[in-house]
């Protein structure tokens, strides 16, 4: 997961709308499935889902009541945190 990427979606979440995102990552979610695509490929897909769940989470976080930055930093180190175990 990339802070920045994340910081980027979640502004895209709050100028349009969230179904965008669930609309894609439903898209991302199918294409994992194809048997002809390469693991660099599916690296990149996997990514890219990781990206826009994590955008989803902070935007749920900041809708919660939490500021945006804190939000980001929050979000960042609980995945740092879960990465340490």
């Amino acid at each position: 997961m990339k802070l920045p990427v994340i910081k980027h979606l979640t502004q895209f979440i709050e100028d349009n709308d969230q179904d965008y995102i669930v609309e894609t990552l439903e898209v991302l979610e199918a294409m994992v499935e194809i048997p002809s695509l390469k693991d660099e490929e599916l690296d990149v897909i996997g990514e890219l889902i990781s990206n826009m769940y994590g955008a989803l989470e902070v935007n749920k976080m900041i809708k919660d009541g939490i500021d945006k930055k804190e939000a980001l930093n929050s979000f960042m180190m609980r995945v740092l945190g879960a990465i340490d175990k």
